[in-house]
């Protein structure tokens, strides 16, 4: 029997087994760039994906309360969060940032297409059931607490238990 592409097509395609868990890896505190996390995320859980987003370093700042202005117990720890003010209502751009115009431009632009905001997305990954996870050693390195971080998040947990969840998962760095 000759087997034709699109028979050998086929056969793969019914082998292949759809991934069934995704772990994002969130690094970056910019808009541009947890924006596509949280879409991501709640794309992700909306097909039936375990989805869970690792929150680190400067990925962790959007999940601080708004209305936390400056968080750290030494002096340096609030410099840090004066210089790079967190919360999901503050974040910058990567690029293009122009003194907070930019991510003003984004948020209209983002409003006027129906593009949920990343407020609504957080929200919406809690009721998904994404699992929004702070990292331990961050914010311990930043000098933040539980209280300074918006509700609904997971327990903090280390590096080595977030690579553990992202055995046999899609991975993304974002």
């Amino acid at each position: 029997m000759v087997m034709t592409e699109t028979h050998v097509e086929a056969e793969e395609a019914a082998e292949h087994v759809p991934h069934q868990k995704l772990v994002i890896f969130a690094w970056s505190g910019d808009l541009d760039k947890v924006w596509p996390t949280l879409i991501l995320a709640t794309s992700g859980a909306a097909m039936g994906m375990q989805t869970t987003v690792f929150f680190t370093f400067w990925g962790l700042f959007p999940l601080v309360k708004d209305e936390v202005r400056i968080t750290g117990e030494n002096w340096m720890q609030k410099l840090l969060s004066t210089m790079d003010r967190p919360g999901l209502e503050h974040l910058k751009l990567g690029k293009m940032n122009f003194a907070g115009a930019g991510p003003a431009m984004m948020r209209k632009l983002a409003k006027e297409h129906h593009v949920a905001s990343p407020t609504e997305l957080i929200e919406l990954a809690k009721d998904l059931g994404v699992k929004l996870v702070p990292c331990q050693m961050t914010m311990d390195l930043l000098g933040l607490t539980s209280e300074d971080l918006i509700d609904g998040l997971g327990e903090p947990t280390g590096a080595t238990t977030a690579l553990l969840e992202a055995q046999d998962a899609v991975a993304l760095f974002i």
